[in-house]
């Protein structure tokens, strides 16, 4: 139609290309290989595909001519080369002027929220990753907390639902998606609901179940439980101060005796039991979070560290049977 754009034409340019994409680019461009280029990064070579799709659709143009058997940069690809290059020798350059005496690396500060879970695991295997960076591990729980700390730089990375953000705070903040986390209930011992082994979700019909409601620092949590609960009958518990510490959890749990919403990795304090949500089976959905626009070897420790477990261990195929909230999928593929 007249005054309208053919379909083909590409929209306004991002007012900021990320240096990471670039990088990626670049390293694709000159070993011609995918797999060559994921090694050379420390990266899976799934995040760096990704990367490199990320980059297209934000330059509006196809970098790359891939085949079976070989990859090769299309005539925008060869045009953009020179110009990342430089970019990224500027980049480097700029922080090589800004460096610490003797060249250290600043550490890289991650909140695992609790130890056992999964941050905790995929922190340990990029300390492997990357032996030579300082990754040091904070326990604060919740991510609307954690984002808040990110946005002023007084962290760099942490792990939770994502889409539970505000859209305003998400824009400012990069994530990949780790695991679809089964989600469980801990109860007090004797409770009448311990004595089963797996919970089904309509056996909590009628109970009141705590989700962090209250808690400033884990909007996404309590969110989260609220999609979870809702026409299934169970109640969520009313605001309530925070046990800090597995001697006052267990304290206030055998006081007042409510379930807690929690994941199937939760280390249970004594005197409680916990026991896995089924039927269907709640996914509680676990991104790496940092903030945007960071370059720091152990971010990429971090994603390569996440894709790997998340390979091996199948953290990432739960959602085809389980229950998600509404949404959340497309929410998690806007900002891929």
């Amino acid at each position: 139609m007249p005054g309208h754009p053919p379909p083909s034409a590409p929209g306004p340019l991002p007012g900021h290309l990320e240096p990471r994409l670039l990088r990626a680019f670049v390293a694709v461009a000159e070993d011609l290989h995918f797999t060559r280029a994921a090694a050379r990064l420390y990266v899976a070579q799934q995040a760096l595909s990704r990367d490199i799709r990320r980059l297209e659709r934000e330059l509006g143009a196809d970098l790359f001519v891939r085949t079976t058997r070989r990859v090769e940069p299309t005539a925008d690809g060869e045009r953009l080369l020179p110009y990342a290059r430089r970019f990224l020798q500027a980049h480097d350059a700029l922080l090589d002027a800004f460096a610490r005496p003797g060249g250290t690396e600043r550490p890289l500060l991650v909140d695992v929220n609790s130890p056992g879970l999964v941050g905790d695991r995929v922190l340990e295997r990029a300390r492997r990753l990357a032996p030579d960076s300082e990754l040091m591990a904070r326990y604060e729980s919740g991510l609307t907390g954690a984002a808040a700390e990110l946005l002023a730089g007084r962290l760099d990375a942490s792990f939770g639902r994502f889409a539970g953000l505000d859209p305003a705070v998400r824009a400012r903040l990069e994530q990949r998606l780790v695991r679809y986390e089964p989600m469980a209930v801990v109860l007090p011992e004797g409770h009448p609901l311990a004595e089963r082994e797996e919970l089904p979700l309509a056996a909590l019909a009628g109970e009141t179940v705590y989700a962090g409601a209250g808690n400033p620092r884990t909007l996404e949590w309590t969110d989260l439980a609220r999609h979870l609960f809702e026409d299934r009958g169970i109640r969520l518990a009313p605001p309530a101060p925070v046990a800090v510490g597995p001697e006052e959890f267990r304290r206030v749990m055998a006081k007042t005796r409510v379930p807690v919403l929690a994941v199937t990795g939760f280390p249970a304090p004594a005197g409680t039991v916990l026991r896995a949500l089924v039927d269907p089976v709640p996914l509680s959905p676990v991104s790496l979070v940092w903030r945007r626009g960071l370059t720091h070897p152990g971010i990429e420790a971090l994603t390569c560290a996440a894709a790997e477990l998340a390979g091996e261990e199948g953290w990432l195929t739960h959602h085809r049977e389980g229950w998600v909230p509404p949404g959340e999928s497309l929410v998690l593929m806007t900002h891929a």
